[in-house]
């Protein structure tokens, strides 16, 4: 009986380390974000009213929870994972009717030598902020990194996401991703989406590589894109940066985008975007910024409205040609890191035969808001 105690003390023992340190390797977090928009926007329909109330996706972020977590597999080496479901705040529904993980199921291994390799739903690369995600959005991260992130939202002054995207939009389905960050603050990723189709395995795929550089106060980046929605090609390349000094940040990039549109004749548009971000000392911060898409020879939908980039234009039969303009504001009241209440405004106008489907046919749209966003 003491021999019978000595040993199932010393298992209970070997067990209690045994789960130290299985707690101390791996660890697994519930997060989430949520924010809330009251706006009102001018030519809501095709009548040309006004809509006010918490009636459209809020306007910095999109509402989200999700469970990420790592395991230490030794060497320096970790198993990672994520999945990340989007729900709208106002009325509790999920972002993507009966699809659960619409924003990220993914798993993959995050080594310091080797760098990071993810496989599943995941960003398109080029719109993180190991890319475009630095200077598309002032609201995002300066510095590029693995992390996935980028444009907080696609509102009408965050448009330019699309020139960013893949064959299934703005995420991948079937992706590969591989993200490195080097000692010497080169920075750089590539990454692949498998397009499931027998007997065709180009049809639907996408490929995209960035390259950027991480600098004491500056930052700077590109990527190049191709992807193949159904048989035609679809082409963008970006490059851009941000510049640090003080309190104020300031974000400038280029976009060109060309795509095969079959008997359309092929599409080409140039885009610019300008901002700054200002964040003294205190509570506030505030950020101004312009953006122009000069869409030429492009392929409008059913409705008549200008498809975004990465569309399959397959059932286009007209195109058109003009510019998108957005000029947009903010100034945001930071209770704490993790909560704060905002301001914002934008207004978009439309030149030269753009037709954008959120002002319905009409040439301009102004739109101002209130919002308090909340993380956990």
């Amino acid at each position: 009986m003491i021999l019978k105690s000595k040993y199932t003390a010393l298992a209970l023992a070997v067990g209690a380390v045994c789960a130290g340190q299985a707690q101390a390797q791996s660890n697994v977090t519930l997060y989430g974000l949520i924010d809330t928009t009251l706006s009102t926007i001018s030519n809501a329909d095709a009548q040309g009213h006004r809509l006010t109330g918490f009636h459209q996706p809020a306007w910095f972020s999109g509402n989200r929870w999700g469970l990420t977590g790592a395991e230490d597999l030794g060497a320096g080496t970790k198993a990672i994972f994520k999945l990340e479901s989007e729900f709208q705040s106002f009325d509790g529904a999920m972002d993507t009717p009966g699809v659960l993980f619409n924003r990220d199921a993914w798993v993959g291994i995050d080594n310091a030598t080797l760098g990071k390799i993810t496989f599943g739903r995941q960003d398109a690369i080029a719109r993180d902020p190991i890319a475009s995600g630095i200077y598309g959005d002032p609201y995002g991260s300066a510095v590029l990194t693995t992390e996935e992130g980028g444009y907080t939202n696609n509102n009408n002054f965050k448009q330019l996401v699309f020139y960013a995207g893949s064959a299934t939009g703005t995420r991948m389905n079937n992706g590969v991703v591989w993200k490195k960050i080097w000692d010497n603050g080169l920075v750089a990723g590539a990454g692949y989406q498998f397009g499931e189709t027998p007997g065709n395995p180009s049809r639907n795929t996408t490929e995209s590589v960035t390259l950027g550089y991480n600098g004491s106060n500056f930052h700077v980046s590109g990527f190049y894109t191709q992807a193949k929605l159904g048989d035609l090609w679809h082409r963008s390349y970006s490059v851009g940066g941000n510049y640090i000094w003080g309190i104020v940040r300031a974000n400038a990039g280029y976009f060109h985008y060309t795509a095969d549109q079959g008997a359309l004749g092929m599409r080409r548009d140039d885009a610019y975007t300008v901002s700054l971000k200002i964040a003294p000392a205190g509570a506030f911060d505030y950020a101004i910024g312009y953006q122009m898409m000069k869409a030429g020879n492009a392929a409008l939908n059913a409705d008549g409205f200008t498809l975004n980039a990465f569309t399959d234009t397959s059932a286009s039969t007209v195109t058109d040609s003009g510019r998108k303009n957005t000029i947009y504001g903010s100034i945001f009241y930071h209770f704490s890191k993790r909560t704060e209440v905002y301001l914002a405004a934008d207004y978009m106008f439309l030149q030269h035969g753009y037709h954008a489907s959120q002002s319905n046919g009409f040439s301009h749209q102004s739109e101002f808001a209130v919002g308090m966003r909340t993380r956990f």
